[in-house]
């Protein structure tokens, strides 16, 4: 085996170092600053708690000076506690059992241990799940009413009288955590014209806990103005920057005394693109907005269960992913612990070069952080060894064989063990699909209407997906989550539906509801590997980071599996070859016809703004063009039905492919929220301004896509103001659907289009729901044959209030 490269920032020598400072500082009678934290007294007016801060800052001197780290492991061992952590952490956790008593276990998860990880909580070290550590926190932890267990080692040293003291529980004061000083142990240097004064920043510092430097010689931090980087800083800058010191903007220290905790300086970082090294921020640490242009800039690493990983660069020499007795060696991992803060990824292929031995390819880090990843590329000559070891590397990495995941999809989630990404034989349409440069010439070079060539154009483009991806949070560069089996899919469905039907059901409150909501979502992010983990609190954002993404993840992976590779097509028309794959007719509607004057009246009498921020867009038409498709019932089809409505379906550019090439799906879910708050139904408006909200992508891609399809409700339509509690009934029996939103278009302009097919198109005005969960009346059906695509309306999101002109070329 020959090892190529290796890069990991794992510092093993720190615990080390640590155990040798511990040995050292007892030798000398204390611990280092960092390790006393824990002894810091009470707020100054509340002299009983100073008293016995007093006290136990002398108790904890006595017992780092008469007990070994065996007897404090044995006291630790006696009264239920955990003994894995380092020295240091045992230490103060033997010194707080012994004064305080021992620490209960864990109220919500039950079974977890808890400890002091801070000067600001104690938390719990269990499981709340096989995918979710417990979240339990708090300033105030439970303690064993029962008195402490003390060893016989301890019972005959030097302090055991000291000890006995404190082991009735009744006689044990009661330890209360503070957290009123983010800045303590910090010296911060300032810089620049602040918006406050720098001495105010220096009696705000002072009065949480630090201390203000005039130099930047062994600070924590240089805080400076904005202008300072522009200005490109002063030679205290540079000197900062030299030394590697952490320079940040004047938002830290806000909302360091704001949230009464010391914020990540990573986060408020300004001059990092300055430095010649460049650290990188990890992304989790930026602002989202940066974090956003990061991702979508970045290059899809693997595209598919065959793609062989970018880095390895073996892919230009020939290299392929080695395929055995039916076996691809190739597997993509994820684990989002929002319990310990964790969202990483792991990737492990084993790889064959013409003229050159198998190679192993291992990558294992924090998303969005890769300067830090573990990453390691051998040579291996004995090919049943470089098996053996990635068959070993795949039961250390998820705690389950290979065989039996790869032949059969079998696999068991175990606690902090990663989970597979079940990846798909085909190129992710990130990787796949056009890129800007070759669209033009695409266009170009196609044979078909000229307008039908330039929206056929933008669905085999990479841009609309990435988009998406990056909106949601999907689109890490080293997963391909356009490429997913429709076996992970369903786990994913499966796992969503699950949940719902518990929120159905439960009546937690509280922890235990935070509980529960941390462990779906680590579940969920764990199955759907995304840059941006949260944690979701309720319905509304399980709609929108969970629901929907989910139903635009598997609408991606349909028009991943259609585009395929357009990279190197050789093809003299490929928008043509991809038209004849969708499988329908697409034409442009004449703007002198009866058909596009009618779209464009619907559009602009039932259209309100969309709003952004403070900003509102108008919208116009820019073209509207007419669906025929093979997977879509026709007009003739569909007029058979009874109650005909032509309504305004809302749709992602990026999900559109998807509904001309298969039709319109059902939502994935049902929650009382809307667009799912009717079960799984197809849902759509007498309002453009609804679906102008789905239409609508961004202001600096002003252009979007919406749906006229015509709905038949049937013979029988239930209206609601409110959402049904039982949407299984109305699944099951297809009933048609109206819910009354709290404004209604007036029925004195609605018209017929096609002999009998209602046209609500009307003005908007207020209805007499006022207190619907609505804004617009939405309709919906069960069955997808119930509806029928008939137009597809380009159009162009403007801002309101300006003018926009056309300047004619001299």
């Amino acid at each position: 085996m020959k090892v190529h490269e290796t890069r990991s920032h794992a510092h093993t020598s720190g615990d080390e170092q640590k155990r040798g400072n511990l040995r050292k500082h007892k030798a000398e009678g204390k611990l280092p600053e960092s390790e006393q934290s824990h002894k810091k007294a009470k707020p100054e007016n509340d002299n009983g708690a100073g008293d016995v801060a007093s006290e136990y800052n002398e108790f904890c001197k006595a017992v780092e000076e008469n007990l070994s780290i065996d007897q404090i492991k044995e006291v630790l061992e006696a009264n239920g506690q955990e003994t894995s952590a380092p020295e240091e952490a045992l230490l103060a956790q033997c010194q707080d059992l012994l004064f305080y008593g021992a620490l209960a276990k864990c109220p919500l998860c039950g079974g977890g241990n808890l400890i002091c990880d801070s000067e600001k909580r104690f938390i719990c070290g269990g499981e709340i799940s096989e995918w979710c550590s417990c979240v339990y926190s708090t300033k105030n932890p439970p303690r064993t009413e029962e008195p402490i267990k003390l060893p016989d080692s301890v019972m005959n040293s030097a302090i055991s009288d000291l000890i006995k003291k404190h082991q009735d529980p009744k006689s044990r004061p009661k330890r209360e955590l503070t957290s009123d000083k983010p800045f303590t142990g910090m010296m911060i240097s300032l810089m620049g014209r602040l918006t406050r004064t720098h001495q105010y920043w220096k009696k705000k510092i002072e009065r949480y806990g630090g201390k203000v430097s005039n130099t930047v010689r062994g600070v924590t931090c240089l805080v400076v103005s904005p202008a300072e980087r522009e200005r490109g800083g002063s030679s205290k800058l540079v000197e900062a920057m030299e030394q590697g010191l952490p320079v940040v903007s004047e938002a830290w220290l806000m909302d360091s005394v704001e949230k009464q905790e010391a914020q990540p300086l990573e986060a408020y970082d300004v001059v990092t693109d300055l430095s010649v090294e460049g650290k990188g921020i990890p992304w989790e640490k930026q602002d989202p907005s940066e974090e956003a242009i990061e991702s979508l800039s970045a290059e899809l690493k693997m595209y598919g269960k065959r793609g062989v990983y970018k880095d390895t660069k073996l892919e230009e020499r020939g290299g392929k992913i080695l395929e055995k007795d039916g076996l691809l060696y190739n597997c993509a991992f994820s684990i989002c612990d929002l319990g310990k803060g964790r969202n990483e990824y792991c990737i492990m292929q084993l790889i064959t070069v013409p003229d050159s031995n198998l190679n192993m390819y291992f990558k294992r880090g924090k998303v969005g952080d890769d300067p830090n990843a573990e990453e390691r590329q051998e040579e291996w000559e004995d090919e049943g060894e470089a098996i053996k070891e990635f068959e070993r590397l795949f039961e250390e990495i998820t705690g389950n064989e290979f065989e039996p995941w790869e032949r059969e999809k079998k696999i068991q989630k175990k606690p902090r063990k990663f989970f597979p990404v079940d990846m798909d034989d085909g190129i992710e349409v990130r990787s796949g699909a056009l890129g800007l440069r070759q669209l033009g010439v695409a266009a170009a070079h196609c044979k078909l209407d000229s307008f039908v060539a330039n929206f056929v154009k933008v669905l085999c483009g990479q841009e609309i997906y990435k988009y998406a991806l990056m909106e949601l949070g999907l689109d890490p560069p080293d997963l391909p989550v356009g490429m997913l089996t429709d076996i992970h899919l369903k786990r994913c469905e499966e796992a969503l539906l699950e949940f719902v039907e518990k929120l159905k059901t439960t009546k937690e409150t509280g922890q235990k509801a935070e509980a529960m909501w941390a462990d779906f979502s680590s579940r969920w992010f764990s199955l759907m590997h995304t840059t941006r983990p949260m944690r979701l609190h309720d319905v509304h954002e399980l709609a929108d980071h969970a629901a929907s993404a989910f139903e635009t993840v598997r609408d991606i992976n349909t028009a991943s599996r259609l585009i395929g590779d357009m990279r190197g097509d050789t093809l003299d028309d490929p928008l043509s070859d991809r038209y004849k794959k969708l499988g329908c007719k697409i034409s442009v509607v004449d703007k002198e016809s009866e058909d596009y004057k009618m779209v464009v009246k619907y559009l602009e009498t039932t259209y309100e703004p969309v709003k952004v921020s403070d900003v509102e867009y108008g919208v116009s038409v820019e073209n509207v063009f007419a669906v025929e498709s093979e997977a879509i019932p026709s007009l003739d089809d569909i007029k058979k039905l009874p109650n005909n409505v032509l309504l305004w379906c809302g749709s992602r550019s990026s999900n559109l492919l998807r509904h001309i090439y298969k039709g319109f799906l059902p939502a994935v879910c049902s929650l009382p929220v809307p667009g799912y708050m009717f079960g799984r139904a197809i849902v759509c408006s007498d309002a453009a301004a609804e679906a102008a909200r789905y239409g609508f992508t961004a202001v600096d891609r002003p252009e979007g896509f919406l749906v006229l399809a015509v709905a038949s409700l049937g013979e029988e339509v239930t209206e609601f103001t409110s959402p049904p509690e039982d949407t299984k009934t109305l699944e099951d029996k297809k009933i048609g659907v109206k819910g009354l939103g709290r404004k209604k278009t007036d029925e004195s302009e609605h018209f017929m289009w096609r002999d009998d097919i209602k046209v609500p198109c009307g003005r908007l005005v207020p209805s007499e729901h006022k207190d619907s969960p609505l804004e617009y009346n939405e309709y919906a059906v069960y069955d997808p044959k119930q509806t029928s695509i008939r137009f597809l309306v380009e159009v162009k999101y403007e801002e309101k209030g300006t003018e926009v002109v056309d300047v004619e070329p001299e």
